[in-house]
């Protein structure tokens, strides 16, 4: 073709990286393709055995059939301090990493004051304040007793907690009952009607639903998590499918084991909030990653945990390690009155949803979430395409409508995410930075680089 003829054609562009520059294109009336291409993470060297010799990719894949079999189920439920190995008086679980008292944010504080003076160990939020301050409370996180918990994650010793089991490996998980959105005591707010909710919670909702379970036997966790990916839930910020399909278990027992006021009151309570699920999808999730711990050489992330202050991930091959960064703030769709600069950062060990391939990973199966966290549907279904890249294989269980019932994404591969730039996608819910507030909004965040290059590290040197 002469050159003087070349710039008479239409323009054909291939866009590499930003996607901004091929809207840009688009919008002019060109045709571009776009590439999504990030350069790897710093650091980043192929890694396919371990000093011993071990083949990454064999044990790698040994994790994924290990999470892929594994079926949790509610078996029951009980009192934190009867059931959760090590939880001891005075001591306080919460969300991500282990923290202290004089780093904790906002949202943490608040919910640490609410659960003190829930337990009757301070008779103000005030006293509270203090004692936690003078070192009279012992804090750990949920994930070294086998337990989650959304937002702060705040369990203390009186609270009832779900006892999800994975009949495969014998595993136990743990997580509280779910109070429901806006001022509650995982979002920290604090006040003498969120304790009264809890105790309503632990004096009517607890024996109710612990007489149900006894009557019903184990309740499979993986098959109503299946279904309700089916019907449109992505497992962590959309489970009113969840919450539904439990109901729909519930019910009948609850009737047959309950007076007529608890039983009543109790599926109102669950009927009218709709991640009553996520606590149980939560537990599931978590039963199901932990046989993968402590697999020499793998790679695979069995952790993602937020305190509001740090972000942190833990990998199976290093299971007794955090690796952090700064948690990140969420962009978000804010309830009326609230903005970015009432935001919290990143809070919660709901992202163990990610980490075991829903929630975020799963939007293509949830496009109406974009309504509550943001962004548009189409998103919705390219971030679950993106993950693909950064996981060692997909769910046999969990699968997606739109993807032609493809298994969604499991296995998130520090390896992978260092090679491609690509990081973990979370949805979220956004807690106010000051405590005793709780919830303004909920939104879309990307794990922080950071946590994975200083993994990589440490794989290497292992």
């Amino acid at each position: 073709m002469p050159i003087q003829d070349l710039f008479g054609q239409p323009l054909k562009a291939v866009n590499i990286g930003l996607e901004s520059f091929a809207e840009s294109l688009q919008a002019q009336g060109a045709a571009v393709q776009h590439v999504d291409w990030r350069p790897p993470l710093e650091g980043y060297v192929e890694l396919t055995h371990t000093a011993a010799g071990v083949d990454i990719d064999a044990v790698n894949a040994e994790a994924v059939a290990r999470i892929r079999s594994g079926r949790p189920l509610l078996v029951g439920m009980g009192v934190a301090r009867d059931v959760i190995p090590g939880l001891g008086e005075r001591m306080i679980l919460h969300a991500g990493p282990p923290i202290t008292w004089e780093r904790m944010c906002g949202p943490t504080r608040g919910a640490v004051m609410g659960a003190a003076v829930y337990e009757g160990w301070a008779e103000s939020y005030a006293q509270a304040a203090e004692m936690a301050a003078a070192g009279e409370f012992i804090f750990a996180p949920c994930h070294h007793h086998h337990a989650v918990g959304p937002m702060a994650g705040i369990l203390s010793p009186s609270m009832p907690v779900f006892i999800v089991k994975n009949e495969t490996y014998g595993n136990l998980a743990y997580a509280t009952q779910n109070e429901g959105l806006g001022k509650v005591l995982r979002y920290g707010a604090y006040s003498d009607a969120v304790i009264a909710h809890l105790k309503w919670m632990e004096q009517t909702l607890y024996p109710a639903l612990q007489a149900a379970l006894k009557e019903t036997g184990p309740i499979d966790l993986r098959s109503l998590l299946a279904q309700a990916l089916h019907m449109g839930d992505e497992g962590h910020n959309r489970n009113r499918a969840g919450t539904s399909l439990l109901i729909r278990q519930l019910a009948p027992a609850l009737i047959q084991t309950a007076t007529k006021k608890a039983a009543l009151e109790v599926l109102k309570f669950i009927d009218s909030n709709d991640h009553f699920f996520l606590n149980l999808s939560m537990p599931a999730v978590k039963a199901m990653l932990e046989p993968a711990e402590g697999l020499e050489g793998c790679t695979l992330l069995t952790v993602m945990a937020r305190n509001g202050t740090d972000f942190g991930i833990r990998v199976a091959g290093l299971p007794d390690r955090w690796f952090t960064a700064p948690a990140p703030i969420v962009q978000g769709l804010w309830l009326p009155g609230y903005s970015e600069k009432d935001a919290n950062p990143d809070i919660g060990d709901s992202a163990i949803t990610e980490t075991g391939g829903v929630g975020g990973f799963a939007m293509a199966a949830a496009p109406a979430i974009v309504r509550f966290v943001g962004g548009t549907a189409s998103l919705a279904h390219s971030v679950t395409q993106e993950m693909y890249q950064i996981t060692a294989g997909e769910h046999e269980s969990f699968t997606i409508p739109a993807l032609n019932f493809r298994g969604t994404p499991l296995g998130i591969d520090v390896r992978k995410v260092m090679a491609t730039g690509s990081l973990p996608f979370i949805n979220t819910g956004i807690a106010h930075k000051e405590p005793g507030i709780g919830m303004v909004g909920a939104g879309l965040v990307r794990a922080p680089k950071q946590c994975f290059e200083a993994a990589f590290q440490a794989l290497r040197e292992s």
